[in-house]
């Protein structure tokens, strides 16, 4: 079948000769073509591409390339250079060489077309520094291509990884990544990849168990397929793993069965398979060999060294033609055992080195004789098939394409197809065990089932739980560093405990963050202490005293007696409050005062004990006066009835403690926490000193004080004279259903419960946002109200605290107003009663005909020398009469008509 495709082409390209040779302007040049027989691609793009130069003359109108293609064994050197000296020797010479392809050949080539000057043309990877000056390739220099690879991984924050080499020439392909990860940021792992029994399967394992997910692989396309099934034979194709290859074909290899999997699968092409002169090319080749077994037929994309072989060509025939415009070029016949060079060949050579166009590879330029300012596209394997998801410059570096709106859908379609491994701790009401299936048909129930309900019923996913073997949280070894618990689980992934998410009261910490990636915050909580509930304190026998603070009763029975005695005074200044004891004898010129010492304390006494009395002011002095007392009694009654009821209907507690604080700074009250978890951590990374000298307590005394989990510390809180320190939720939740206990204390910090995964994982972006649209639309809310409150079949009596009873007693500063008020109404009566004394007094002087000083005189020695409450109208100042025990100063007999009466 080959010899008939070759004969078939030869047939073809001799017709156009002979037809052209007619011409009188006809020119012919002769290339030397040297192919290994694993190369029959390459031979075959060659014949097609000098082909489509010839029928479409792009070296010009009557210029053709002639070509014998020579097949030589691979890593033959001897064979190649003859073959070469063999063409050189020909009449007419040769004007390139194209091959051969093996490294040794390639090598002793170079050097022989260097010697006489012969350009030698090829496309395949050769990164022998420095090449020979007579050789161009038009595949992309190996540092650019290095570069690019290191540009990706720095793209996607690469820190930690493998890098899987072939051979020597894998090392300089990877050369800049592996400059890049000198840095004390990164770490590296380097590892060959070798074969055990026709397997990778040992490799793979070790790759495994050191948990090295982020892979570069650097080998041969014909063996990607082999390890990506053997990879997916021991598990190594989750989610979690990368594998980046630096292959350029890889779009060449069928990888649909790999396209489910869920392993991110990456690698960059030259070939753009969308380019227009690629699809015109494949449906040319198709043509062609519809009927020959070519390997041509049946790829999925072209490999790039065959779309490069038929660049080459191009190239050559480019700058060939820009020469042949430019002067004769000629070919002679040369000897390779004698001296000699190709005359044209260096400047064929610089028009090649100085040529830019765009061809199947894209644009091919050229900068010191090296291939730069190529355009790589990068691919990633989707459940789709393989798509470019970006491209790389070395201009413009990385440039992601893949929109983050198509990274979600394509996210989402591999979870709808996926059962997710969830690891919890059944710790209610979290996650129940049961015994039988519920309603639902599930053996589990809780907070966080119904959470992952909603969550699998929004993105489509399915799940199933398992209990983390010791049921611990997780925590690291602070020799080892190794994590235990359900972190360890999302951290190993062994085939046992193989877990894609942690679901549980799991609190988000620094130190997790580190090795695991967690989702929004489903619920927000903080550390506090729960403690039993001390017995009620028996009232005081003086407890109706509290509404008021000591200071406010002792101002109040001062004011009670200043008030009094005033009202006493003023009632002995003011005339008004003189009276007629004998209201029968209108004549009788004795008066009385109604207020004495006795009664003004009775009146006032009557007025703040609400009862009255039958005494009342009658002058406007002493009303005053009682006004604003009755005021000063309204507001302070009011107030101290007010808080009296809420004194008697509570029940107070003798709490031993109220905070941390006091709680770090007594021995008597044993207090811990979990053995392991974010609770302990919490306390042993704090700066603050309470928080340390509770560490240390409780290190010093952890065989008694720590406990295994919640469970247990809320049971020997229940039995024992302890107080445990843990999460709100957990808490609040044992609050609810245990009147005997109750929370002592503020929150010591502020957290929050998340999901966990292990690190890159591809669901928690779409966890995260589904969990903040549940709790915009109050599901997790009426998650925690169903749990938490609804299925708590006991109500507890809510108790104020003691400092809420104690802030509530009224202090001098809440009523000292109504003291001011009251102190104000008694200065302004009397005030009044002086005025009311001084005008009577001085009717009195005008009446009885003496001096107003010796009228003022009498009256005072009255009001407070004699003291009595009963006086004669008609005393003056010349005589004294005693009249029922009460000696008045003689006056003249008043008429009746003049005798004052006091209303």
């Amino acid at each position: 079948m080959r010899g008939i495709q070759e004969f078939t082409i030869w047939i073809l390209t001799l017709s156009i000769v002979y037809v052209q040779r007619t011409d009188g302007d006809n020119k012919n040049y002769r290339v030397a073509t040297l192919f290994e027989p694993e190369y029959e691609s390459l031979r075959l793009a060659f014949n097609n591409a000098a082909t489509n130069v010839n029928i479409q003359e792009k070296l010009g109108q009557g210029r053709n390339i002639i070509f014998d293609m020579r097949t030589v064994k691979p890593q033959d050197s001897f064979e190649a250079n003859k073959e070469v000296c063999r063409e050189m020797r020909s009449r007419d010479g040769i004007a390139a060489v194209f091959g051969p392809i093996s490294s040794m050949s390639r090598a002793h080539v170079q050097s022989l077309c260097n010697a006489f000057e012969i350009p030698h043309i090829q496309s395949i990877w050769d990164p022998r520094e420095p090449r020979e000056y007579f050789s161009v390739s038009v595949y992309p220099d190996h540092n650019e291509l290095s570069k690019a690879y290191a540009d990706l991984l720095t793209y996607w924050g690469w820190k930690e990884f493998t890098v899987i080499y072939e051979d020597g020439d894998s090392l300089i392909r990877l050369q800049k990544i592996l400059e890049t990860a000198r840095g004390t940021d990164y770490t590296m792992t380097i590892r060959q990849l070798e074969m055990y029994q026709n397997k990778y399967t040992s490799l793979l394992k070790e790759i495994k168990e050191k948990h090295e997910y982020k892979l570069v692989i650097d080998c041969h396309t014909s063996k990607i397929k082999q390890f990506l099934q053997e990879a997916d034979s021991v598990n190594m194709l989750s989610e979690y793993y990368h594998y980046h290859f630096t292959t350029l074909d890889l779009s060449q290899l069928d990888l649909d069965q790999f396209m489910h999997k869920g392993a991110n699968i990456t690698s960059m092409r030259l070939i753009d398979p969308n380019n227009k002169d690629v699809r015109n090319m494949m449906v040319d080749w198709r043509i062609r060999h519809t009927y020959l077994s070519s390997p041509l037929l049946g790829m999925r994309a072209i490999a790039t060294e065959t779309a490069l072989m038929y660049d080459a060509v191009y190239m050559y025939a480019r700058a060939l033609k820009g020469l042949a415009s430019a002067q004769n070029v000629s070919t002679e016949s040369l000897n390779c055992n004698k001296q000699g060079t190709w005359k044209k060949g260096l400047s064929l050579l610089n028009y090649m080195k100085a040529i830019e166009y765009n061809g199947l590879s894209g644009k091919i330029k050229f900068y010191d004789g090296k291939r730069k300012d190529i355009r790589l596209g990068i691919i990633s394997l989707t459940q789709k098939g393989i798509i470019e998801i970006g491209h790389w410059t070395n201009k413009t570096g990385v440039n992601i394409t893949f929109t983050h709106k198509e990274k979600v859908y394509n996210d989402l379609e591999r979870l709808r197809n996926t059962t997710l491994r969830i690891v919890t701790v059944y710790d209610p009401p979290y996650v129940y065990n049961l015994s039988e299936p519920n309603e639902k048909g599930q053996m589990h129930e809780g907070f966080i089932v119904d959470l992952l309900d909603a969550l699998s019923a929004k993105l489509g996913f399915k799940y199933e739980i398992y209990e983390q073997e010791k049921r611990d949280y997780g925590s690291a070894d602070d020799t080892t560093g190794k994590w235990n618990g359900m972190i360890g689980d999302l951290i190993e992934r062994d085939s046992v405990n193989k877990a894609d998410v942690a679901a549980a009261g799991l609190t988000i910490t620094y130190d997790r963050a580190r090795v695991v990636d967690f989702t929004m915050p489903f619920l927000n909580l903080g550390i506090t202490i729960i403690y039993r509930k001390p017995d009620s304190k028996p009232p005081d026998l003086f407890s109706f005293l509290s509404p008021l603070s000591p200071d406010v009763w002792i101002y109040m029975i001062a004011a009670y007696l200043c008030v009094s005695f005033m009202l006493f005074v003023i009632a002995r200044f003011t005339p008004y409050e003189w009276e007629n004891p004998h209201p029968c004898n209108e004549d009788s010129e004795e008066v009385e005062n109604q207020f004495t010492i006795l009664n003004s304390l009775w009146f006032t006494i009557g007025s703040l004990m609400q009862q009255g009395c039958d005494i009342m002011p009658k002058a406007i002095s002493t009303r005053s006066v009682a006004i604003f007392w009755w005021f000063f009694v309204l507001i302070l009654v009011s107030s101290y009835t007010a808080n009296l009821a809420a004194f008697l209907t509570m029940s107070r507690m003798n709490v031993p403690i109220k905070n941390a604080e006091d709680l770090s700074k007594q021995v008597l009250i044993p207090y811990g926490t979990l053995m392991s978890g974010s609770t302990r951590n919490f306390f042993k990374k704090s700066n603050m000193t309470t928080y340390k000298r509770m560490y240390a307590y409780m290190s010093a005394n952890e065989e008694k004080v720590m406990v295994g989990g919640n469970t247990e510390g809320f049971h020997k809180v229940k039995t024992e004279n302890y107080a445990f320190l843990a999460e709100s939720t957990s808490i609040d939740y044992q609050v609810q259903r245990n009147c005997d206990l109750m929370q002592v204390g503020d929150l010591l910090d502020s957290k929050g419960y998340g999901l966990a995964a292990p690190k890159d994982s591809p669901w928690i972006d779409l966890l995260s946002t589904e969990i903040v649209n549940l709790q915009e639309k109050q599901d997790i809310a009426s998650f925690y109200k169903k749990w938490w409150v609804d299925k708590s079949d006991i109500v507890c009596e809510t108790e104020e605290k003691d400092k809420s009873a104690s802030s509530s007693a009224l202090g001098i500063a809440n009523v000292g107003g109504v003291f001011v008020v009251l102190a104000g109404g008694s200065i302004f009566g009397l005030l009044v009663s002086i005025l009311e004394f001084l005008w009577k007094v001085g009717r009195n002087a005008r009446a009885d005909k003496q001096s107003f000083w010796s009228e003022m005189t009498e009256e005072l020695r009255f009001i407070f020398v004699r003291c009595k409450s009963t006086r004669n109208t008609g005393e003056s100042t010349g005589k004294t009469v005693e009249n029922n025990g009460v000696t008045f100063n003689a006056v003249p007999t008043v008429p009746t008509a003049n005798k004052e009466t006091f209303d």
